[in-house]
């Protein structure tokens, strides 16, 4: 009998060494690549409850994690301000890999390369479970909104344009 083996990123490394319940789920993306909204409905999920992650680097060099409901749109300026920064901008894709060890569209905020500050866009406190990438193109993984704070050092603020 074939076994069926659970795909491993280094997100799922993490939450499992951490013992953080979680539920992954596959989608299929012929292209390489599917937009937020597109990997809600793939999976069936309440478009809501699905986060993506955006890399963003300050004036100061340094980067930051916000991670914000698939359907929205990130405001640089409160994503600023909440990290002390005059200016943020988001990251080239083509440095994604190099800066947090995965890539684009495959880009979780859980077991980057090195530990980001990291934001949460403050609708996530209304949620029991939240979605984002576990680290592949393909695969989400579901946990706690807690557990996520926890596992990525995050914190929740306003993030999104109004």
């Amino acid at each position: 009998m074939a076994k069926t083996l659970k795909p491993k990123t280094n997100a799922l490394r993490h939450l499992d060494a951490k013992k953080i319940p979680h539920n992954v789920y596959e989608y299929d993306a012929p292209d390489g690549f599917l937009d937020g909204v597109s990997v809600a409905r793939a999976t069936g999920m309440d478009i809501n409850k699905v986060y993506k992650t955006l890399v963003t680097q300050g004036g100061s060099k340094e980067h930051y994690v916000c991670v914000i409901p698939v359907a929205k749109e990130l405001d640089l300026k409160k994503a600023a301000k909440h990290f002390g920064e005059k200016k943020l901008e988001m990251i080239p894709a083509k440095e994604i890999t190099a800066v947090t060890g995965y890539i684009k569209g495959g880009c979780s905020p859980i077991g980057m390369k090195k530990q980001f500050k990291t934001a949460i866009d403050c609708r996530a406190d209304n949620l029991e479970l939240i979605v984002v990438s576990a680290g592949k193109v393909g695969l989400q993984v579901e946990l706690a909104v807690s557990d996520l704070l926890a596992v990525a050092g995050g914190e929740l603020c306003d993030l999104i344009v109004e």
